[in-house]
């Protein structure tokens, strides 16, 4: 509620206006009805009818003016009230939008991309939910109800106590009630929160499903969590219906009770015909606003119950954070320094351990091992993907711990080995390497990258859209778009992940010539499992079990006999030459 309540108070006066109308309108609601007890009262006082008709006539005048004001005051509420709603959703949902990008790369890692969207929207339309039951159902009730009390006080003591008894033990009842039934409501959301996921990975993997011929089992599978979250909303609506009952039966034992006695105040003369019709409408009143109240609180718990998710992950604190104090980073050569570098995953797997390691500037370094040796660990240590257990990463003599992440990451350009592009343009997709870029140098990108020539035969060009992460490309024309992107974005420090793996010779072919201009003048760090791709790199690295065993140029390499490297040479090059 602390996140909804600070939404609101950024349109104070906004708000205040509504709260004021809301009010107005709730108290001339209440006023009105004692002008139709007068309004009866003179109907039957026995007097002249052309008398009586002229007093008639002027209370409806009265009733007439008090209607159309409550009117305005309504107005002022609903108009002044969607100004305000609708900018602190806006700002709530562009909140949650800024905090979950600024997790890190394990938090989304660890979390379905559907539930993830589900959280953040039905954060905003929960406070749309509580927001308009506050205003339009409980602040009227409270306003509604502390006034009938007070007049049927002042009209007799036993008709304002009977009610206030009445109205604390509704109260209590519907106290209890909610508070049993929100854990319920808790376990209804989180079912539907693992339905959205569900439903989304089985969408991403929908090729997988059709080839592996998991169609049965998939649907076997949602079926099962769909008829969880059945059974839980049942229950929850059930809980509903079970107080509706109870609700009714109260109502009815108030409207009975408080008439009986009325008619025995009436026989004591305390009470008059318009004292019935006051009753009358105050009941009804109150009989509507707190039928609806059980209702009210429900949805109100129900919405916190749907924003608690969206709620805990803007309470979890960032696992990669700037330092305080952190300054930008600034590269003027693009030397790297690894010293004594330890790291754990998750704090339980040891993946390096003690690695040093220093890359000259300008100097192009592949990095080769076998899987799970720490290469790609590397490179998301060097972007802080996740933080160092021990040792230190220096760029031109820089801690990266202690400068901050988005300036580090605007000197170190990355071509990962599945690129992933947005559901936008080519145009936009390569521009997203530098947002500022002219079209014309959007286009030279593309040259260099060897995807001009692909892109100029689409119907669209440059303007055709390639779909969710870029699936309606193939492995390569996607691998040249990401390399066009990096061009622009022309860091000084070049990481290279993978980035000709898993694809054709003639598109490695032109991978390999776009990379070598990308690579031209930059420090570069380049993990490859296809080693015919980095011969010609100045330095080579062999990892295994988090540390170094062998470097040199690729022919030194070969040289040695027992060597880790020659062994994965061999078995990619030379065991097919035999």
């Amino acid at each position: 509620m602390a996140h909804y309540w600070f939404a609101s108070l950024r349109y104070k006066k906004t708000v205040s206006f509504a709260v004021s109308g809301v009010i107005a309108a709730s108290v001339l609601n209440v006023i009105v009805p004692l002008y139709f007890k007068k309004f009866f009262d003179i109907l039957t006082n026995g007097s002249a009818k052309d008398i009586i008709a002229k007093e008639l006539i002027s209370v409806l005048i009265i009733i007439g003016v008090l209607r159309l004001v409550q009117w305005v005051c309504w107005r002022v509420a609903t108009f002044t009230a969607s100004y305000a709603q609708s900018k602190a959703m806006t700002d709530l949902t562009d909140y949650c939008f800024a905090y979950l990008q600024n997790h890190s790369f394990g938090f989304f890692t660890d979390n379905f991309v559907g539930s993830l969207v589900k959280k953040v929207k039905w954060f905003g339309r929960s406070f749309e939910v509580i927001s308009d039951r506050v205003l339009w159902d409980l602040l009227p009730l409270v306003v509604n109800i502390s006034i009938i009390i007070a007049v049927l006080f002042q009209r007799d003591t036993y008709l304002g106590v009977g009610v206030l008894v009445w109205l604390v033990i509704f109260f209590t009842i519907n106290a209890f009630f909610i508070r049993y039934k929100l854990k319920y409501d808790i376990q209804r959301s989180e079912a539907e929160t693992k339905t959205t996921g569900y439903l989304a990975d089985t969408i991403t993997n929908q090729s997988t499903i059709k080839l592996f011929d998991g169609y049965d089992r998939e649907v076997k599978g949602f079926g099962a969590i769909n008829e969880e979250l059945r059974r839980l909303r049942r229950l929850t609506w059930d809980f509903g219906n079970y107080f509706e009952a109870v609700q009714g039966f109260l109502m009815t034992f108030l409207e009975i009770g408080i008439f009986y006695l009325a008619i025995k105040l009436w026989q004591q003369n305390i009470l008059t015909v318009g004292d019935f019709v006051l009753i009358q409408a105050y009941l009804i009143n109150m009989f509507m606003s707190i039928w609806s109240f059980g209702k009210v609180i429900r949805h109100i718990y129900e919405s916190l119950a749907d924003a608690d998710e969206m709620t805990a992950i803007l309470e979890t604190p960032y696992e990669v954070t700037d330092a305080p104090g952190a300054r930008d980073l600034r590269v003027t050569a693009g030397r790297i320094q690894f010293e004594g570098v330890d790291f754990n995953y998750r704090q339980t797997r040891s993946v390096l351990r003690q690695f040093t390691l220093e890359v000259a500037p300008h100097e192009r370094l592949a990095i080769v091992g076998s899987s799970g040796a720490g290469k790609t660990t590397l490179v998301k240590l060097l972007l802080r993907m996740h933080d160092v257990t021990a040792g230190r990463i220096l760029i031109d003599s820089q801690d990266i711990a202690h400068v901050t992440q988005r300036s580090q990451r605007r000197q170190i350009g990355l071509v990962p080995q599945d690129p992933i592009l947005f559901h936008r343009s080519l145009m936009e997709n390569i521009r997203y390497g530098k947002p500022g870029a002219t079209d014309g140098e959007v286009i030279a990108a593309a040259k260099a990258a060897n995807c001009h020539e692909f892109i100029s035969t689409l119907a669209e060009g440059y303007n055709t859209h390639v779909g969710e992460r870029g699936v309606k490309l193939s492995s390569g024309e996607r691998q040249r778009v990401a390399i066009a992107r990096a061009i622009l974005y022309d860091a000084p420090i070049l990481v290279l992940d993978e980035a000709t793996s898993s694809l054709d010779s003639e598109s490695e072919r032109l991978i390999q010539e776009a990379l070598d201009r990308l690579m031209a003048g930059k420090t570069v760090l380049a993990i490859a499992h296809r080693l015919s791709t980095i011969r010609k790199m100045d330095r080579i690295i062999v990892i295994d079990k988090g540390g170094i065993v062998e470097e040199g140029t690729h022919e030194i390499l070969l040289q040695k006999n027992d060597g880790l490297y020659k062994h994965l040479w061999e078995l990619q090059a030379g065991g097919f030459i035999k």
